[in-house]
């Protein structure tokens, strides 16, 4: 498991007036973007912050479950995280965030990525093809040790064996929420129906040559027929 990488404190100032869509086009020309920040049984607060600092925190290897400093001007320094956030469609640019205030003795629930390490001895020698079937694991820990992500070794992978949740890294400190026996990932083989579907649906199909003389004969006898 991997510790979440560490960020300087978020500042984020209260916003006043009106929270309309001119209002918040103001504040991405200003250079930052609005935001909410909400939780720990407190009133949400609209806020601005710089988003070149949230972009970081979102491209970390932690990514949206990062815990850092939330510094709102007039309030006392917190615990928060992101989670959710808007792109424009195009350009990719960020348009606004909801920041959740956290408190870092309660327990929480987060997805967490998978990652494989590793080439299975079932690929290696045998054959076989590695399928990472599941990608995210949903646990149960306190904020504080929330894995930027799971290192799974898969080199002892034989063809035809499987990875479940039940042979994730286990430790006191989290809790895995998925059924136990669900699949991580496996090494299997292609089987011939798909080799042969994939095989007919690459070749190319062969040109249809329309035979005229043939074709016309009949509709011409019936002509005549029809002539007598």
């Amino acid at each position: 498991m991997a510790a979440p990488t560490t960020f300087p404190a978020v500042v984020a100032t209260p916003r006043e007036g009106k929270f309309n869509k001119n209002a918040a086009r103001r504040v991405r020309v200003s250079g930052k973007i609005p935001a909410v920040v909400y939780g720990a049984g407190e009133d949400a607060v609209a806020v601005t912050v710089d988003p070149r600092i949230i972009t970081k925190i979102l491209h970390s290897e932690s990514g949206h479950n990062t815990i850092f400093d939330l510094d709102v001007t007039g309030a006392s320094l917190v615990k928060a995280m992101i989670v959710d956030w808007q792109n424009e469609p195009i350009k990719g640019t960020l348009l606004h965030i909801d920041l959740k205030r956290i408190a870092m003795n309660k327990m929480m629930r987060v997805s967490v990525p998978i990652q494989l390490t590793g080439v299975p001895v079932g690929v290696k020698t045998q054959g076989g093809i590695l399928e990472h079937v599941l990608r995210e694991v949903e646990i149960e820990c306190l904020p504080g040790d929330i894995p930027s992500h799971l290192d799974v070794d898969v080199s002892g992978l034989e063809l035809n064996s499987a990875i479940h949740i039940s042979d994730l890294p286990h430790s006191g400190s989290i809790k895995y929420l998925g059924e136990e026996d669900a699949t991580v990932a496996h090494v299997t083989t292609i089987k011939e129906e798909e080799v042969a579907a994939d095989a007919v649906a690459a070749a190319p199909a062969e040109p249809v040559v329309a035979k005229k003389g043939k074709t016309d004969a009949p509709e011409a006898a019936a002509d005549t027929k029809g002539k007598k």
